[in-house]
């Protein structure tokens, strides 16, 4: 029988924090030794909080105190950061000295330059070594072994998730014409904007509304990934969970005029995606109600003349958060990918 894995979730009465305490309270060599809320609130179990949790998860939620940290070196192995970015930011380092492994679902250490924080998060970053340290932690891209040994494993957002995945093949495959931007279109669930009660995701205010046109900080992650500049335009859907992230290129004709046709496409996308458990490959295009409650990302490709539309569909709580943490998780343990997942 496998040792278990002493975990603490930070974040867990929130709903990306919440999916993480379902997936790990059932992976076969972990426990949850310590679930945590905000500091101040009162305890609380969770499923209180998640009445559809009752019969399946019995876990007192706790008020976090930073005095705990001193503790982790000897209660825990990992610690999940569900929280917000500023305070992953300040809690990680923390963690990081007492020996622990951290698994950030915030975008604390998501970018490579520390002069973006203050423009895109709101905050000046003090750790800018962490950022070189922290292994961005997209599994289906990112396959070294080695960078699953990285104690901080810094988890992609929702939105670069999907549109990472949906272009990454053929923008490395040199196919794209480079004189025209890629453009990248993501409804999201109102889930992704947190459980905090706002106007903006009240029921009689929520809308299919985009924002953040151009200055979205999951802008620059993209661009950070993918090595290239493109139009981003996320948009705030009238549904609770789910993206669909619809991408445009232009293929570059050689130099007698021919593009590539679908079929070498299409291949590049089963090369790419073909072995990874976490991909869908679908002859239609993607949509949400196939990838709600699952930790897939559904991908479709069509190519029309020189463009390419390429479709992306995963749970923005599930694939774009929380099952995407315990898959790197899985991987720095030596686990199976989608050990708790299926």
């Amino acid at each position: 029988m496998q040792q278990s894995h002493q975990v603490w979730v930070l974040g867990a009465s929130g709903y990306s924090g919440a999916a993480l305490c379902r997936i790990l309270a059932r992976h076969p060599s972990v426990n949850i030794a310590g679930a945590f809320s905000s500091a101040g609130s009162s305890p609380v179990e969770i499923n209180k909080l998640y009445p559809e949790l009752s019969g399946q998860l019995e876990l007192m939620v706790e008020p976090w105190c930073d005095s705990l940290i001193t503790e982790a070196a000897s209660a825990v192995d990992s610690v999940f950061l569900a929280l917000p970015h500023e305070a992953s930011a300040f809690l990680a380092p923390l963690l990081l000295q007492q020996g622990c492994r951290v698994y950030d679902l915030s975008g604390a250490f998501r970018l490579d330059d520390v002069n973006n924080y203050p423009l895109y998060y709101g905050f000046e970053h003090t750790h800018p070594e962490l950022l070189a340290a922290a292994n961005y932690a997209l599994p289906e891209l990112n396959q070294s072994n080695a960078a699953y040994d990285a104690p901080l494993q810094s988890l992609p957002g929702c939105y670069p998730t999907a549109a990472t995945l949906a272009l990454a093949p053929l923008l490395q495959s040199g196919l794209c014409d480079s004189a025209q931007m890629p453009v990248v279109t993501a409804v999201s669930g109102v889930s992704g904007a947190g459980r905090k009660a706002s106007l903006t995701t009240s029921f009689c205010e929520v809308s299919l509304q985009p924002y953040a046109v151009l200055t979205h900080r999951h802008q620059i992650e993209l661009e950070q990934n993918l090595k290239c500049e493109l139009i981003f335009v996320p948009q705030l859907g009238n549904f609770k969970r789910g993206i669909v992230a619809t991408a445009v290129v232009t293929l570059k004709a050689d130099a007698d005029g021919r593009v590539p046709d679908k079929a070498v496409v299409e291949a590049l996308y089963q090369q790419a995606y073909g072995h990874q458990p976490a991909i869908r490959l679908r002859d239609q295009p993607a949509k949400i109600d196939d990838v709600a409650h699952t930790p897939f990302c559904d991908l479709y490709v069509q190519v029309v003349g020189r463009k390419v539309v390429i479709i992306a569909a995963l749970d923005n709580l599930l694939k774009g958060a929380a099952s995407q943490a315990v898959q790197v998780f899985n991987l720095s343990n030596g686990f199976d990918s989608m050990e708790a997942l299926l």
